[in-house]
């Protein structure tokens, strides 16, 4: 029989150390509804991003009792074995309700959480078990390994009381990124044959607790560093990333299948992302086809 394990409050010395805001709990129904929450009465602020200079507020939980995921998914967590976090951000209205380029914002969550991890991996002197071991990214919004579901994100727009549906273009509104990762789950704990832990593919690795730290502070640290960026030349920015994305993206190549939200689906190979971050897929009368939300699996 599986024992219950029991929540206690996250201790974050490094992350409260980057970060400009922290909010640790043993548990709540989510960490972004619990962010989103937070903005919206007052009680988590952030300044206005100014030129060079992001603030990112952490909300953390070590059990969620209502995880959400995309397309209204749960995401299943467990205490002192899954790391739930939720990062805010204030970037310009501007750029977060551009579909030209908003969409290399969940990219961008993607690669900040590819880096934190592989960071916190060579930091602690941990090794893959095989050398295929590689972290990579399923599009939109999933961290795999050897085909496997690892972690999961999540981003949400909030409207901060300060602002309104009728504010400027320049005014900032948050973005909340949601992030959540198995990294010490035993097989035997898995949600489904799906998924997978990091303490599966790599030894050496540190208590959950120093996992959990080092990687958030990471992911602060990877938010502040590449949103500014971004906010500075989304174009530009977007030209890069999507090279950049291209040597992570695990769809790449595949024979997918996307599974779109009114039903259909849509089959053929995943051959790269458009300039909007929306990705490519060609069918097998060589028509190439723009997927922007939808689920993908492959075949």
């Amino acid at each position: 029989m599986m024992i219950a394990l029991k929540a206690a409050t996250p201790q974050l010395p490094r992350t409260t150390a980057v970060a400009d805001h922290v909010v640790a709990v043993d548990e709540t129904d989510s960490t972004n509804a619990l962010a989103a929450q937070m903005i919206g009465d007052g009680s988590l602020t952030l300044p206005d991003h100014q030129d060079g200079e992001l603030a990112v507020a952490v909300v953390a939980a070590d059990r969620q009792t209502a995880g959400r995921g995309r397309n209204g998914h749960k995401w299943i967590s467990q205490p002192g074995r899954c790391s739930t976090m939720s990062y805010a951000v204030r970037i310009p209205r501007a750029i977060a309700t551009d579909e030209s380029v908003n969409g290399w914002l969940q990219m961008i969550a993607g690669l900040v959480t590819l880096d934190a991890l592989n960071g916190m991996i060579e930091e602690y002197g941990a090794a893959p078990n095989q050398p295929d071991c590689l972290l990579e990214l399923k599009w939109p919004n999933d961290v795999f390994c050897h085909g496997l579901k690892l972690g999961g994100l999540l981003s949400e727009l909030v409207i901060p009381p300060s602002s309104g549906t009728d504010a400027d273009a320049d005014d900032d509104v948050v973005i909340v990124f949601g992030v959540g990762l198995n990294l010490a789950l035993g097989a035997c704990r898995l949600p489904t044959p799906q998924s997978t832990s990091l303490q599966l593919h790599v030894s050496g690795l540190p208590s959950f607790g120093e996992m959990r730290d080092a990687v958030a502070e990471r992911q602060v640290e990877g938010f502040r560093e590449r949103l500014v960026k971004f906010i500075a030349d989304p174009k530009g920015q977007a030209e890069s990333l999507r090279e950049e994305v291209k040597a992570v993206c695990w769809a790449r190549g595949r024979q997918v299948e996307a599974h779109f939200t009114d039903g259909t689906t849509l089959t053929g190979e995943a051959i790269g992302l458009n300039e909007d971050a929306s990705l490519i897929l060609r069918t097998q009368d060589g028509t190439d086809h723009t997927v922007r939300t939808a689920d993908v699996g492959v075949l």
